[in-house]
């Protein structure tokens, strides 16, 4: 495997990372690029050169997964999404190489810090079908990962909870606020 970043001449990288980001995430979250059409929109989306997107690739070619990071707060900080690997290869560390890898990315530019935001909108952890008005950070301190929620890669990762968006995906179905430090300029 080898991490490059986006071609937008290359045809075929894209489409095949249309197809891994619509096939990894439709099966659990239906809204998620539902179709191809809004996939590709995604994917086009770093053809920005402000932006960040990094291939991870087999050595025959296929894509097995990929990252994406705009830059905010002026380059000192930049959020990752998405990170998506194809269901076939998780639990390989396709992801968590493409996360390393960002890593590097982010301070050759400058940056300081990553975040992210990672939805549970499925009962995956403590946080789900729960109000957690009028103290949020009470809940979030006492956060169980109940079903292989993804905040538990991000931790392994080096990522740590900085907070919670309560009902950002309706009510019951908060956003969970990670970042990690990755230089100290």
């Amino acid at each position: 495997m080898f991490i490059i970043d986006l071609l937008s001449t290359n045809q075929e990288m894209v489409e095949q990372m249309t197809a891994v980001l619509h096939t990894a995430f439709h099966a659990h979250y239906p809204d998620a690029w539902p179709d191809m059409a809004s996939a590709r929109a995604e994917v086009e989306e770093f053809f920005d050169p402000e932006r960040i997107c990094r291939v991870a690739v087999a050595d025959d070619g296929t894509v097995l997964g990929w990252v994406g990071a705009s830059r905010e707060y002026n380059g000192r900080a930049w959020e990752l999404h998405p990170l998506v690997v194809h269901p076939d290869y998780q639990g390989q560390g396709v992801g968590r190489a493409l996360v390393a890898d960002l890593e590097a990315q982010v301070r050759a530019r400058g940056g300081v810090t990553i975040f992210l935001g990672t939805d549970d909108e499925d009962n995956q952890t403590s946080l789900s079908n729960v109000d957690l008005y009028p103290n949020p950070l009470e809940h979030l301190s006492r956060i169980q990962n109940l079903n292989r929620h993804p905040f538990a890669f991000y931790q392994k990762a080096g990522f740590v909870i900085v907070g919670v968006i309560p009902d950002a995906n309706g009510p019951g179905k908060p956003d969970i606020l990670m970042a990690k430090r990755v230089s100290q300029e």
